[in-house]
Order: structure tokens, then C-alpha cells, then sequence
């Protein structure tokens, strides 16, 4: 097989995006096939190494911090579509590089999915019409709806992260999904006490703290504005018992920063370098934090489980599926008050004991190797019925 990856959610720096891309061409490669991917870059390029061949398209900035760029020069995308005539065309984001993949997918005869990562309509227009109040909100909700439907009814197979995601959209009218978890690579992400009090030591977290840890955007979406008021409320009340660690950019870095100055206790690195460094860094930690209530699947909460380190994070969003450390730990409610509780709770517990259960848990049922056997399955019954 020849599977193109086209999406504008790739940043070089970091993202979930990028580690499933990531994983899926290693995978590819492992078994033979090819891999193509399309993404905006600085310049624009064609890299081609051993089974794998990457495209970037010079793109302007949309986010200095993260370093995403708004993917525009859309007739070089189907150029680079026509000279690899991939057998299958697969799009991660709800916007115009969505449309051109159908596009030009009908027009070159490849059969097009898309991932659906971000359940846009939560994230960005029920965000900004909140601030016009409830009526706007409602008509947010069906205009979000209508979009989703029109768009991801026109692929082959709309591909969700989760059961709970996949069930709505269904709900919605949609007909074509495909539940399709993501994964972690348990021959990375595994417990390793040693090599987590290494990386402690290395990251110059202080000793006898519980450190917190968040790694992600540091933007409003993430709900990373609830993590900072939660952190500086538990630090009013024990200011010697706790430390943040941060892994991430984003609009939010002044905040961060304010919150550094007020009370020393925070550590921040904009990015790490690689799987192996962020794997020593969930090691490291006490417990990690994810305030996002808008998330379709939350693999920063799997990774981070799977190297040992439990998760508190607030009741509600899709991310309650893969909890394997007990949702009676988590906020009940999207409140400074309630996630401080929740962080009180679970670090009066066992924190080792439940983060090996989670390991388990999630080394059992969450292996890259299990996920992409079944998605490329997916890939092949798309391939083998497409009629163009």
C-alpha cells in the first residue's frame, strides 16, 4: 500500500497529531509499504527517506509558539497527489485541506478518509459563541453539526478516536465511522523507576515536592487557564508540598510565566526531543494533570499511565474512556476548586501502586501494533471497494 497523511494539525515541535503520524509510517515501513505525507512547512520541499516521502509546503505562521501554519497553496497538494498516486488518501483536519483531499482525491481516483482528531464545533465555535450567550450557542451547535455532516459525509470512512465521539456523530446523521482508538509504543512508554529519578535529577525538579505535570498547547482550548488558577490555589494553601512541570507552547506562555514568578515552583520546557526524552519525563513526575474537557481522545494521558504516572483530569470529556487510575479521583465539575481537590485526593493516595495498575492496563489494550493492524485493515477494505 501507498498511504498519504495530509493534514495542516502538524507541528514540528510536538503534538498528538504528529506522534500518530509518526508511529503509522514506522508502521508502514515495518510491513513494506509506503508512506507519503503533505503538511505545511517554512519552505517548500520534497524529502524522500528509505519508504517514506515528505512533503512540506511553504505556509504562513498561525501560531508562533506552537509553530502550526495555515496550509494555503492547495494546488501544490494535489501536484504532489498526482506524482505519488498514493492508493489512499487520509485527512486530519475539518478545514479547506479536508476539502481538497476529496477533491482531488475524486479527480485522481483515490478513495480519501478522514481522521476526525478535533471535535472542531466543541473546541473552536461553541468557544467563541459562548461569549454572545445561549441562543448563540444553539446555533453554534448547528451550524458545527451541519458543517461535520456535510463535510465527513463526502469521505469514504470518517475515522474517530474514540466510542463516545463515534456515537455522537453518529447521532448526528453521519453513517461512514469507523472507531479507531489511538495507541502507545510500549517498547517507549513502560514503567522504569531508575530512569525516571535519572530524568528528575537531569530536569533539576526539586526533592521532597510532588510534582504535577502537564504536557500539551499551552492554549485556551487545552483549558490550560483552569490548570494555572488550580496550581496557584494549591501553592497558596502548601507552598512547600508541590512543583509544576510544564511541556509545552502556546498562547498561554505569559501566564505560565506570571505564574513561575509568583511562586518558584513551576518548571517549563517548550518541547522535548523526542519519544524517548518525553517518555523519562511522565516517569518522572508525581502525577499528571490534564484539565481539557474538550478532548476526543487524550493520548498525553495514555502515555503518560503507561510509563506509571497516574492521571487526574476534570469528569465529561472523551478522555473518562481511558482513566485506568479510577474517575472517582477526578474533578467532578471545570472548577479551581473542585480540580485542586482532585489533585489533593489522589496524591494522599498511592500514587505508585495505582500508576502500575494503569501501566497495565493500558500495555494490554492500548499497543500501536494492535491499533494499526486494525486500521490498516480499514485501509484495505476502502482501497478494495472504491469505485471512483
Amino acid at each position: 500500500m501507498v498511504i498519504c497523511d495530509l493534514t495542516q494539525f502538524y507541528s514540528p515541535a510536538s503534538g498528538g497529531v504528529r506522534r500518530y503520524i509518526g508511529e503509522k509510517a514506522s508502521r508502514l515501513e515495518a510491513e513494506g509499504h509506503r508512506h507519503v505525507l503533505i503538511v505545511p512547512g517554512e519552505k517548500t520541499e520534497r524529502r524522500e527517506e528509505g519508504n517514506r516521502v515528505t512533503y512540506t509546503i511553504a505556509s504562513p505562521l498561525v501560531s508562533r509558539t506552537a509553530r502550526y501554519r495555515a496550509l494555503l497553496r492547495l494546488h501544490l497538494v494535489e501536484e504532489a497527489l498526482e506524482r505519488e498516486q498514493p492508493d489512499l488518501i487520509e485527512s486530519g483536519d475539518p478545514y479547506q485541506v479536508s476539502w481538497k483531499a476529496i477533491a482531488s482525491g475524486h479527480a485522481l481516483g483515490i478513495p480519501a478518509v478522514g481522521f476526525y482528531h478535533s471535535h472542531f464545533t466543541d473546541a473552536v465555535l461553541r468557544s467563541v459563541a459562548k461569549y454572545f450567550g445561549s441562543l448563540s450557542v444553539r446555533v453554534a451547535e448547528e451550524i458545527g453539526r451541519i458543517y461535520t455532516e456535510d463535510l465527513y459525509s463526502r469521505f469514504e470512512r470518517t475515522l474517530v478516536p474514540s466510542t463516545g465521539l463515534s456515537d455522537l456523530l453518529r447521532g448526528w446523521g453521519l453513517d461512514n465511522v469507523e472507531t479507531v482508538e489511538l495507541g502507545v509504543d510500549t517498547g517507549v512508554f513502560f514503567p522504569d523507576e531508575e530512569r525516571g529519578d535519572a530524568a528528575r535529577r537531569r530536569l533539576g525538579w526539586p526533592e521532597g515536592r510532588q510534582v504535577l505535570l502537564y504536557v500539551g498547547r499551552l492554549n485556551p482550548d487545552k483549558n490550560v487557564r483552569r490548570l494555572l488558577e488550580t496550581f496557584s490555589r494549591l501553592h497558596d494553601r502548601f507552598p512547600d508540598r508541590f512543583h509544576l512541570a510544564v511541556i509545552g507552547d502556546g498562547m498561554l506562555r505569559g501566564s505560565l510565566q506570571r505564574l513561575a514568578e509568583e511562586t518558584s515552583a513551576v518548571s517549563w520546557l517548550p518541547y522535548c526531543n523526542g519519544a524517548g526524552e518525553l517518555a523519562d519525563i511522565y516517569r518522572a513526575a508525581d502525577l499528571f494533570v490534564h484539565p481539557g474537557v474538550k478532548e476526543t481522545f487524550g493520548l498525553v494521558t495514555l502515555e503518560s499511565q503507561a510509563c506509571g504516572t497516574p492521571v487526574v483530569g476534570i469528569r465529561g470529556s472523551f478522555m473518562d474512556a481511558i482513566n485506568f487510575s479510577g474517575l472517582h479521583n477526578w474533578s467532578s465539575d471545570d472548577s479551581e476548586e473542585s480540580l485542586a481537590d482532585a489533585i489533593l485526593t489522589a496524591t494522599a493516595g498511592d500514587l505508585k501502586s495505582s500508576g502500575m495498575a494503569a501501566a497495565a492496563s493500558v500495555s494490554s489494550r492500548y499497543d500501536w501494533k494492535s491499533v494499526f493492524t486494525r486500521l490498516f485493515a480499514v485501509y484495505r477494505e476502502v482501497i478494495a471497494s472504491y469505485k471512483p
